[in-house]
């Protein structure tokens, strides 16, 4: 009798067990619980928290590299220079290229997404104001004496004549430092002076130039800026370490 009335029981559970199947088993993963593979994700906010974030700042401003939230520098880059950019890196600086073809992570879509995400969020149709800005990169030498000047012109009166600046909003920084020239490329330093630098208040190539005769700074006087400044390189930036014997 006691084994009759413990076995029908178990004959009905086990019954439901195979009705239902395992589905509902302790610890078995759901479908919405599966990993997405790296290569799947195409939601821009993750991609960029996950690839740029780290040196362009979680809002696209105010990291250690140029601020991608900045409208006129998206206005002036344009999605093609932008996803160029991104798939290959910048070679000499700290900026890799994130496409698998050039030894990244991210597929070609997935930089897409990047370079869209990007205008889509941070970008401004009426940045520019009508106005024709300078080309993204230059297309003719620059002279660094005439550059000298146009800087003067320009740029001193934040930056100092020398560039020494002393890192407060009226004096931004001695951008001719070796250690910083070798850290940034000559475009991120065109790209600057063309977008300015709105969340430390630096204003775009239209309004560089203040006083009597100011005028929006040409494509040639940018070229001559970037060229000035790049003439401060040197080959080894930084202090050797001393040896101790």
């Amino acid at each position: 009798m006691t084994l009759r009335r413990f076995s029908f029981p178990l004959l009905l559970c086990a019954l439901a067990l195979a009705a239902t199947g395992c589905n509902n088993a302790p610890g078995k993963p759901k479908a919405n619980d599966e990993a997405v593979r790296p290569e799947q994700i195409t939601d821009f906010a993750t991609l960029y928290g996950q690839n740029c974030a780290a040196c362009h700042g979680e809002h696209g401003s105010n990291g250690a590299a140029i601020a991608l939230s900045n409208p006129v520098y998206l206005a002036v880059a344009g999605p093609a220079n932008l996803q160029r950019v991104i798939a290959g890196g910048v070679t000499g600086t700290l900026m890799p290229g994130f496409a698998q073809s050039a030894g990244g992570m991210l597929t070609d879509a997935q930089v897409s997404i990047l370079a869209q995400g990007m205008i889509h969020t941070w970008g401004n149709p009426s940045a520019l104001a009508g106005q024709t800005p300078p080309a993204y990169a230059s297309t003719t030498a620059g002279d660094p004496t005439r550059g000298q000047k146009a800087f003067t012109a320009s740029c001193a009166r934040c930056h100092g004549a020398d560039c020494a600046g002393l890192g407060d909003k009226k004096n931004p920084g001695p951008i001719v430092d070796p250690s910083y020239l070798a850290l940034i490329s000559d475009q991120a330093l065109r790209s600057i002076v063309i977008a300015g630098k709105p969340e430390q208040g630096m204003p775009d190539w239209r309004s560089a130039m203040k006083g009597e005769g100011a005028h929006p700074l040409s494509d040639q006087e940018i070229t001559d800026i970037v060229a000035w400044l790049a003439s401060h390189r040197v080959t080894a930036p930084g202090q050797p370490y001393q040896q101790h014997l």
